[in-house]
């Protein structure tokens, strides 16, 4: 059986190797927050999430495929719940198993193999019966099908055979094999035969004629105690094999199935606390890559929302705009709009939910982030040589068909030099190809494109009010050749107020909490 709850066709492979940028993605978009609220404090489902998280799916079919199957979790969490119990009670009394084994012994293995068997069977039936009751409320592709599997593979049939098989295999009335002489008396082509080799006992008190013949081996006969051990061996080896195939297989069925599971029941928590956090929760639309999509509303930072109470959301519409810029104010929410969008594309991608009113966009073949780093304390080098080594590095990775977030990148040096920087980097890579989000303050830099006009660019800029404070709300407009330095004169000397109506009088500045309640949403 297989349980294809993450991909339709195939087992998810949670072996496989994060990719080379997953420590950018985690620390530039604050994963673990989000990875922390999915877990709900259990490492296993910690591990899982990272893994799906960072592991994008590209085709947009197979998007909707896990968007389905999580719905039908949202709908149906208890059942969802009681399921990932199973597979974890499977494991746990696998584990719970004891004794000394070996795997030299045909004798030993078999023992061990019938001892999980009989432990898992009863997870099998728990399985099969929440398959009888409740599969019938259960409407996407994925889950239909796997308690379809369920019901017609865990049949009556297979559990009474399996019992009887098991029964036979502890060979409580001794076992039966036959075995031919090899031309110097040794034996071979050893063979395990159904019942047992115990006389009726009629035979035994001389009633009925003798079936065959038998001798006793004495206690203190070591070696032909050792030689009916091997001869034993001998005859259920092939047996053992098979029972500790079956065991392992069945062990590896519920393995999968508890990865596979321990991602939705991820979803599941982060769901609630979001839920709970009355944040607005909707299934993205998925497009092809080459669409160049992306429309939301209401677009929020999961880990923001997490973390504080009021986060505002933004509405964009970047339908067929490979390039996106984004000006304006300090504090003005640039970077907490850049990092919800990652957020949204990762989850998005993984078949998740999304934090937005509404949420439209192309999958892409990858996602990059290059955001602007503390400079390095050990003085090994420059901020700006830092920067580039790391663009280098993302050079190297990087592909058509992939998104870039570009936060504050080249901002190490003057704005003639960083413009002229940014501006060769931004054009490579949309000649490339690959999708580019630009938060910059270098005028230079976002004027030259504006003015271009040699790609189709969308402008997004933070306002800054006409007494100083921000909404975080971007608006579709072009860049401002200011960076609004008045505002940190007016604040430092505490002259807010006199700026626009004269009075010596102070007022709170920018970045009140008490007149601004959306402060905490600030970069």
């Amino acid at each position: 059986m297989r349980a294809h709850l993450l991909h339709q066709d195939r087992d998810f492979d949670f072996s496989g190797e994060p990719p080379p940028n997953s420590g950018d993605l985690i620390g530039d978009l604050e994963l673990t927050t989000l990875l922390g609220a999915m877990a709900a404090g259990e490492k296993f489902l910690y591990e899982i999430s990272e893994k799906v998280l960072l592991t994008s799916l590209s085709d947009a079919e197979a998007i909707r495929y896990r968007q389905r199957i999580l719905a039908d979790c949202i709908a149906e969490p208890d059942i969802i719940r009681e399921l990932y119990g199973i597979a974890v009670g499977a494991l746990a009394d696998k584990r719970g198993l004891w004794g000394l084994w070996s795997p030299q012994n045909p004798s030993s293995v078999l023992s061990s193999a019938v001892s999980q068997l009989e432990v898992l069977i009863v997870r099998l039936r728990q399985l099969r019966r929440i398959a009888d009751d409740h599969g019938g409320k259960f409407r996407s592709d994925g889950l239909t099908a796997f308690f379809r599997t369920a019901q017609r593979e865990l049949d009556d049939d297979y559990f009474e055979t399996l019992g009887r098989h098991l029964k036979e295999l502890r060979f409580r009335d001794g076992a039966l094999m036959s075995a031919q002489l090899h031309r110097d008396n040794s034996g071979i082509n050893y063979v395990l035969r159904s019942g047992h080799g115990r006389r009726s006992w009629r035979e035994r008190i001389g009633i009925e004629p003798r079936s065959a013949y038998s001798f006793t081996i004495p206690l203190r006969d070591d070696a032909g105690a050792q030689a009916l051990s091997e001869m034993t061996s001998r005859g259920i080896n092939l047996v053992a094999n098979a029972a500790a195939q079956s065991a392992e297989h069945i062990s590896s069925y519920f393995t999968m199935l508890r990865a596979e599971l321990g991602f939705y029941v991820s979803c599941l928590n982060l769901s609630s606390q979001l839920v709970a956090r009355s944040q607005p929760v909707t299934f993205p639309e998925p497009t092809p890559p080459a669409a160049a999509n992306l429309t939301c509303t209401d677009l929020r930072d999961a880990c923001l929302a997490l973390r504080i109470d009021r986060v505002v959301g933004n509405d964009v519409d970047a339908d067929g705009a490979p390039l996106v810029i984004i000006t304006g104010a300090n504090s003005g929410g640039k970077s907490t709009f850049l990092r919800s969008l990652g957020l949204a594309q990762l989850m998005m991608q993984c078949g998740m939910f999304v934090t937005a009113g509404a949420f439209r966009a192309s999958a892409c073949q990858g996602i990059f982030t290059h955001f602007i780093r503390e400079e390095d304390p050990a003085m090994v080098s420059g901020r700006l040589d830092e920067e580039l080594a790391r663009m280098s590095t993302i050079a190297d990775q990087i592909s058509p068909g992939c998104l870039i977030l570009l936060n504050e990148s080249f901002a190490a040096t003057n704005e003639r030099e960083g413009s002229e920087i940014g501006r060769q980097v931004v054009t490579a890579l949309l000649e490339a190809g690959i999708r580019v989000f630009f938060v910059t303050h270098h005028f230079d830099l976002a004027d030259s494109f504006h003015r271009q006009g040699a790609w189709r660019t969308l402008f997004l800029r933070a306002p800054r009010q006409p007494d100083g404070r921000r909404d975080f709300k971007l608006t579709a407009a072009p860049p401002l050749p200011t960076s609004y330095g008045q505002d940190i004169y007016y604040r430092i000397g505490g002259w807010l107020g006199e700026r626009d109506s004269g009075s010596a009088q102070a007022a709170p500045g920018p970045d009140s909490r008490a007149d601004n309640p959306a402060e905490p949403c600030r970069n």
